[in-house]
């Protein structure tokens, strides 16, 4: 489990908001929604902003649209206060 925010690879995470691509990720179209609040999808990597150093983000692939995590969609970078790992919370958003 998470502590501050802090996920290692391989860990499951939820969205905690709408996530939109912002023309970061190849081969998905500008705005389009990368995760809904609650979504679940798993750490693939981490790593920090180039700019701010102390800034962490992490590399989420989250399950497609039929929720299922065999079907993953590609690595989208998130800031810890867009995770959650509170699945309780999750399911209440989605």
């Amino acid at each position: 489990m998470a502590i501050n925010g802090h996920y290692d690879i391989g860990e499951i995470v939820f969205s905690r908001e709408l996530l939109i691509n912002d023309g970061g990720i190849p081969d998905v179209a500008d705005d389009a929604i990368v995760a809904t609040p609650g979504r679940r999808g798993v750490v693939v990597n981490s790593g920090h902003a180039q700019l701010d150093p102390d800034q962490q983000i992490y590399l989420v692939r989250f399950e497609s649209e039929d929720r299922d995590l065999a079907k993953l969609g590609p690595p989208v970078g998130c800031l810890p206060e867009e995770l959650t790992q509170d699945e309780i919370w999750a399911k209440q958003q989605s």
